[in-house]
């Protein structure tokens, strides 16, 4: 019987294997970046949203007049 794992395809396995490892440690990392920079993004952009809201509740009371002040349709 004879044994199909020699130390040759051993070591090369084992070379796959820690290649693999070391290309999947830098897209983790790489990914972790993009996830990183979108959430400080996405933050910011609540900010600007919440910031905005506000002025347009501000803005809301002169944007359209009173039912007192609106003239009538002209064919009243």
């Amino acid at each position: 019987m004879t044994n199909p794992l020699t130390n040759t395809s051993i070591a090369a396995r084992l070379d796959e294997l820690e290649m693999r490892l070391t290309f999947q440690d830098n897209t983790l990392a790489e990914l972790n970046d993009v996830v990183t920079t979108q959430e400080r993004r996405i933050a910011q952009l609540e900010r600007e949203l919440t910031l905005l809201k506000g002025q347009m509740r501000l803005m809301a009371p002169s944007l359209t007049a009173s039912a007192s002040e609106e003239t009538p349709p002209p064919h009243y």
